[in-house]
């Protein structure tokens, strides 16, 4: 079971980048997945999460993004993926998913997202 984050870069204030989570081990779409973030110095905050576990897709997202970040999966190429846009400075972080199976928490490597002018 593996996660793959990627799609981060340094883009200006107001910007868009998308961020990638590619699974293999497993089907992402049978699973909640969620991405999260530590900014530098900070811990690390929940973003966004879609889980399916009641039987329709429920989701998540933290105050600080609502409006601006979309979770969407694409269940054949096995991935999911975080739109963010109108980014701000203090979205400044690196970007983890992760997914829950059976329990056992699974993380990908982080993504680094930087916003600065």
């Amino acid at each position: 079971v593996q996660l793959q984050a990627s799609g981060g870069g340094s883009v200006q204030p107001g910007g868009t980048l998308r961020l990638s989570c590619t699974a293999s081990g497993f089907s992402l779409g049978d699973y909640a997945v969620a991405w999260f973030r530590r900014a530098p110095g900070k811990e690390r905050e929940a973003v966004s999460c879609i889980d399916d576990s009641d039987g329709y897709s429920q989701y998540f997202y933290a105050d600080s993004v609502k409006g601006r970040f979309t979770l969407s999966r694409d269940n054949a190429k096995n991935t999911a993926f975080l739109q963010m846009r109108s980014l701000k400075p203090e979205d400044t972080a690196v970007y983890y998913c992760n997914s829950e199976i059976g329990g056992v928490n699974y993380w990908g490597k982080g993504t680094l997202v930087t916003v600065s002018s």
